[in-house]
């Protein structure tokens, strides 16, 4: 047996049981052995208090000296009375339901051949009398025979407990990866680490990081293989980045751009504002490259409010001045629609040719829209995932805009790369990237950052309350001349469901602001009703617009000053702070007011941390932690950043370790060509030939 060996075939699996384990993914031998544990237990005797252990936890070795069965109405009950190794009478008990089954059989049958009088069992249960150290009155979780070879697995140690699926359960999992341990190529497969790292770092080899990371023998053990195990991960993706940015840089593009500001100077302007001082900059940096002889590909990360769409817009009037078209994918069709009707209003005059595909657009006007952008009629083309369809057809693209870059998968970020064989590429995000994570897989890509807010920007106070009090905090700003958002969430991912329902609480907040105007707004509406509704509300016609989060980006109305966000804990920390960023943007304080409803611990915090801070770097670290990398920065679904033992935030110290190894290794050999580097090249090929892809992140 081999760790390639399909799992059915280690001993006491087959056939019927590998079904469980797919559920887990866990399809060979190795698989299995990559399959970490969720957490441990200190189930060690006389353990000094730690983080596996706790103190309703009572482990412990006795001698049988007596055991009763109890009949009672609902239950059955055995007790075992135990002396430990320090002399104490212990009661052990264990409850099952009384079933018809347990009238035919004895249910304890197993549990009395185990406790026969003078045999040596473990118990791992709960205190059942906590105001004594251990109330000598135990409720029993699990029980080991002292005699049994592979009680050494489930007591008296750091015991691993993983995660699993119904079906199989710890104890068996546990034995199932001990016997996966034996498999003797496991000794004698070759390190695919580069020998001079595992020198340089102390690492473990890859077999004793495997054993200790299962059956540790001490803490100090189980931390070595995690950070062992943790370092080749990152070490793995940061060199697999590394190449490609490598590979990116040695692209050269057949195209260039002048900047002949024909559409720049009229329609800077007419926008009636000057940048800021960090837009400047960044637009700089965007002209810079789009002018050099490398294809662009940065990402700008701002806070919501800093002028993103604006500092994009400038970079696809560069590409449009210069005869090129651009696109902009924004992740949904309301967001799409919500960039169309924004670049109308403030391009109003100028002669750029605009257009919105989605999965909604009507037939005749999908085809007349890919006929007008294969002939290059269309300059900008603002959509869905429909960009990316086979059958749009670009005449000249040049620039790709990314908006919301997390909220897509890698691959359909790749698919609009493959649109034309070279091209710039701006990914913009305001759920800002962790300096931990840009450094280290952001090799390949140069990233600006919106500092400040344009001038004017009040601060924007953010509070829990209840419904009357944010009603009442919304009857007085409008009663001031003010306006209000009061937004509903999506349910269940459906818009049609969620137009239903917010449609009922308009009807209801009808009845509670009889004295003010309402509008409703939702995606089930034609463009033609969004746009109206958005006009009315945006010239004060409106005083209070009710909505699913439609309005989460490319709303600008200043005289809007109170957010009500209902069932706050049905949104992402990134939603709630793109919600709040609605108001705040003219002259006159501004408040965000989040109304939760049985709130879980996690929601609950997302809502805490969103009362705490407006720091957008702070809400994307926590985010991310929250929700895990691979989500926020749409790699979930190829898998690229859900690492199995490490953690970007608390193993930064690994992280930046194997980033300077990475620079280090690639300085000497850029193509991992030298003998030493074999065998980590075959491992890096292995996991990332048939996606490679997938690594271009942007």
């Amino acid at each position: 047996m081999t760790t390639s060996t399909q799992i059915q075939y280690l001993k006491g699996i087959g056939p019927a049981k590998a079904k469980l384990f797919e559920r887990l993914e866990i399809q060979t031998v190795e698989d299995l052995l990559h399959y970490y544990p969720r957490t441990y237990q200190d189930r060690r005797l006389n353990s000094t208090p730690n983080e596996y252990n706790s103190e309703s936890l009572v482990v412990f070795k006795g001698r049988v000296l007596r055991t009763q069965q109890i009949p009672a109405r609902s239950v059955l009950i055995f007790k075992a009375f135990l002396e430990d190794e320090k002399g104490q009478q212990i009661e052990c008990t264990w409850f099952k339901k009384r079933t018809f089954k347990a009238f035919r059989f004895d249910p304890f049958g197993t549990l009395k051949k185990d406790f026969h009088i003078n045999s040596e069992v473990w118990i791992i249960g709960k205190r059942e009398d906590k105001n004594n150290f251990f109330g000598n009155k135990v409720t029993v979780d699990e029980h080991y025979p002292a005699n049994d070879a592979l009680t050494k697995l489930h007591a008296g140690r750091l015991t691993p407990i993983y995660g699993l699926t119904e079906g199989l359960t710890n104890k068996q999992f546990r034995q199932f990866v001990y016997e996966a341990l034996q498999t003797p190529s496991l000794a004698a497969e070759p390190e695919a680490l580069p020998p001079t790292l595992l020198a340089k770092r102390k690492l473990l080899s890859a077999p004793q990081a495997l054993k200790a990371i299962h059956f540790p023998n001490s803490i100090a053990e189980l931390e070595s293989a995690r950070a062992r195990l943790a370092y080749e991960e990152f070490l793995l993706l940061a060199t697999a980045w590394g190449i490609k940015r490598t590979q990116t840089k040695i692209l050269a593009k057949n195209y260039s751009y002048e900047i002949k500001k024909n559409l720049l100077t009229p329609f800077r302007e007419q926008l009636g504002f000057d940048f800021t001082n960090s837009q400047k900059k960044v637009i700089n940096e965007i002209f810079k490259d789009l002018c050099s002889t490398r294809p662009m590909n940065r990402l700008l990360q701002g806070d919501v409010g800093s002028g993103k769409t604006v500092v994009a817009l400038c970079a696809m009037l560069l590409a449009v001045e210069n005869g090129y078209q651009a696109a902009l994918m924004a992740p949904t069709e309301i967001l799409a629609e919500q960039h169309f009707l924004t670049f109308k209003r403030i391009l109003k005059g100028l002669n750029v040719n605009l257009a919105v595909l989605s999965s909604s657009t009507k037939a005749a006007a999908k085809k007349k829209i890919l006929k007008e952008l294969a002939e290059g009629k269309i300059d900008i083309l603002v959509g869905t995932h429909s960009v990316i369809q086979d059958d749009v057809k670009f005449h000249n693209l040049r620039l790709a805009v990314i908006d919301e870059q997390h909220r897509f998968g890698v691959k359909q970020r790749s698919k609009l790369k493959e649109k034309t064989a070279k091209l710039d590429l701006l990914t913009m995000t305001a759920t800002p990237i962790p300096r931990t994570l840009a450094l280290a897989f952001y090799g390949d890509l140069d990233v600006s950052t919106l500092s400040e807010l344009p001038p004017g920007r009040q601060p924007i106070k953010t509070e829990s309350a209840t419904s009357k009090l944010a009603y009442d905090r919304v009857r007085e700003e409008v009663e001031k001349g003010r306006q209000a958002y009061i937004v509903f969430p999506l349910i269940e991912e459906s818009e049609k469901v969620s137009a239903k329902a917010v449609t009922e609480e308009f009807e209801k907040l009808k009845k509670v602001f009889p004295d003010f105007r309402l509008a409703i707004l939702h995606g089930q509406m034609s463009q033609a009703e969004k746009e109206s509704v958005m006009a009315d509300f945006a010239a004060h016609k409106t005083d209070i617009l009710v909505a699913t989060p439609v309005i989460e980006v490319g709303i600008d109305v200043k005289n809007a000053t109170v957010m009500v966000i209902e069932n706050a804990e049905r949104f992402g920390l990134a939603s709630l702070h793109q919600l709040r960023g609605r108001v705040g943007r003219g002259e006159h304080e501004s408040f965000c007011i989040l109304v939760s409803q049985h709130a879980g611990s996690i929601a609950k915090e997302r809502v805490d941390i969103i009362c705490a801070t407006r720091d957008g770097f702070k809400i994307g670290e926590r985010d991310m932690q929250l929700r895990g990398p691979g989500e926020i920065l749409g790699t979930r679904q190829s898998g690229e950043l859900e690492f199995k033992a490490g953690d970007i935030f608390q193993d930064r110290d690994i992280l930046y370790q194997a980033i300077e190894d990475r620079d280090e290794l690639l300085a000497q050999d850029p193509a991992l060509t030298k003998p030493e580097h074999f065998l980590f090249r075959q491992k890096l090929t292995e996991l990332y030939q048939k996606n490679w892809h997938l690594i271009d992140l942007s």
